[in-house]
């Protein structure tokens, strides 16, 4: 006897499930139709849909679609790292989806999910080259493990040729997803250095970004009114800066955050409100205003949901919006044999000549070392180098890891 498909209604969905990228796709689509007839059927599924990925089925690095077979979400909590498929695809379609969750509601949380996906998991596809992919983004590299849908090494092309065309449409994309609109507000979603100019009560109103974004939190931007004029700009602080890993608990980051977020206008601290994540300045604005936002960049642990059973004991590394991982290149030919105790501290280095230019993050750590001649298991502090995941296997093929083991139990130890 055959298997039974059961089809539900998208009205009476409210779970994410089936193949992740034609899912995430279909999302967007109720996202947008429910905006553009205020559907309550629709806005309860798309919504407790959303919730349901947020909440349970997506990898700290923003990737969609964890099992293999059928390219699929999986059960709640089920994000194994060994065998994540996380196809590139799915992470586009998860930008797509979260910029209309946005359009509909006006929340932070939405490009907060979308900047965990758009700067780990998507750029993550692409080679540093340009012109090498992954189809998969795999959450570990072991070299006593192989998966048949893992992918250790970057291809060229693939018989299946949808996420080097998808990469090539998204990447251009991008300014769109930077500001948006409403009638008396404008809203700075990305942090992007570059020019734009709105149309504010009928009139052009120029905003210059110069940033350092994602290695430093200083953000400037200046803001030039044809004629002085009365609007809000409400700029996203994102959740990383305000202790929160993921609109959820499915991540959280332990310990305390050190810095803080700071805001001026021409110099001057400014008051200002904060609405669903935005702060709300609300003012006359006058030609050449410079307002400049200063995110704290600390290096955050993450931990998992204990109901996430490959994480359990194991935490991850974050610094602004990146995460990160170790990679075999860096680390003495391996990454898996690195043990990352609760007392670890970080050192961030921007090192121009590595990976096109990037912010690694190093500690002295314990590491496990095998003498397979005395037959015995060393370990011996080292110092431990972690890059952006984003930037992981532009080197070769090796070992790396995202999810570090807190305590020698938790390590598998075979070479």
């Amino acid at each position: 006897m055959g298997s039974v498909t059961t089809t539900i209604p998208v009205t009476d969905q409210r779970e994410a499930v089936g193949h992740a990228v034609r899912a995430a796709y279909l999302y967007s689509a109720v996202a947008d139709v429910a905006a553009l007839t205020g559907d309550e059927k629709l806005l309860l599924a798309i919504d407790s849909i959303w919730q349901n990925v947020v909440t349970k089925k997506i990898y700290v690095q923003g990737g969609l679609g964890a099992i293999p077979s059928g390219e699929r979400f999986g059960e709640n909590y089920e994000l194994p790292n060994a065998t994540a498929y996380n196809e590139t695809c799915a992470a586009i379609a998860g930008v797509y989806w979260n910029y209309r969750m946005f359009l509909l509601h006006g929340d932070s949380k939405y490009i907060d999910v979308l900047e965990k996906q758009l700067y780990n998991g998507l750029i993550s596809g692409v080679g540093l080259d340009g012109k090498s992919f992954f189809y998969t983004n795999a959450m570990q590299i072991k070299n006593n493990f192989h998966h048949h849908s893992m992918e250790p090494e970057r291809s060229g092309w693939f018989d299946c040729s949808c996420c080097p065309t998808n990469i090539s449409r998204m990447i251009p994309s991008i300014p769109g997803y930077v500001y948006a609109q409403t009638k008396n507000a404008v809203y700075v979603n990305l942090f992007v250095s570059g020019k734009a100019t709105l149309q504010v009560h009928g009139k052009p109103v120029s905003i210059i970004q110069e940033n350092n974004y994602p290695w430093d939190g200083g953000l400037s931007f200046t803001v030039t009114p044809q004629k002085n004029d009365d609007f809000s700009l409400l700029v996203r602080i994102p959740g990383w800066a305000r202790n929160e890993a993921i609109p959820s608990n499915l991540y959280t980051f332990t310990g305390s955050q050190q810095g803080k977020v700071t805001i001026t206008i021409n110099g001057q601290p400014v008051s200002y409100i904060t609405e669903k994540g935005y702060a709300v300045i609300k003012r006359t604005w006058k030609k050449g205003d410079v307002l400049k936002v200063d995110l704290p960049m600390d290096v955050r642990r993450v931990v998992a949901n204990e109901k996430v059973k490959d994480d359990i004991g194991k935490v991850a590394l974050q610094r602004g919006p990146l995460i990160y991982c170790a990679e075999w290149a860096d680390n003495n030919g391996r990454a898996a044999n690195i043990l990352m105790p609760s007392d670890a501290v970080f050192e961030a280095r921007f090192q121009p000549d590595l990976l096109n230019g990037v912010e690694v993050l190093q500690s002295e750590v314990p590491v496990i070392s095998i003498d397979e001649k005395a037959q015995t298991v060393n370990t011996s502090r080292k110092t431990v180098t972690a890059i952006p995941y984003y930037a992981w296997a532009n080197r070769g093929k090796g070992e790396m890891m995202v999810w570090f083991p807190e305590k020698f139990k938790d390590v598998d130890i075979n070479p």
